[in-house]
């Protein structure tokens, strides 16, 4: 019971988390580009693409908390999420050097590689 517990909390924590970061890319990019500085550098479009990404996830994940059902499209969204906080790491923040922001990319992939080993 325990762990049913914490693996929906774990889900819907990714829920929050990419749906309102995912909600900022999408419909708020100039404020994106603004907080986020990976976003500066980047287009509209690809900053939006994420952002959509990311909305697209967490609406998967919560269709699945809310019904019980539907289990390989939380793996392909958990499996999503986990891509984009290595591409995140891997191409963006390592490379420019931006150290702050690692302890919550790495929590996000913890968190996502979490709810994809839970299903496997």
């Amino acid at each position: 019971m325990f762990m049913k517990i914490t693996f929906i909390v774990f889900q819907l924590s990714l829920v929050g988390i990419y749906g309102a970061f995912g909600f900022l890319k999408t419909f708020r990019t100039q404020k994106a580009k603004e907080q986020m500085p990976w976003a500066r550098n980047r287009s509209e479009f690809f900053i939006r693409f994420v952002g959509v990404s990311e909305l697209v996830g967490a609406l998967v994940i919560l269709l699945a908390v809310l019904t019980g059902g539907f289990p390989w499209l939380t793996i392909l969204a958990a499996a999503g999420f986990t891509l984009i906080q290595i591409l995140a790491i891997f191409t963006e923040h390592l490379p420019k050097k931006e150290y702050k922001v690692l302890p919550f990319n790495v929590m996000l992939l913890s968190f996502s590689i979490f709810v994809l080993a839970s299903y496997l």
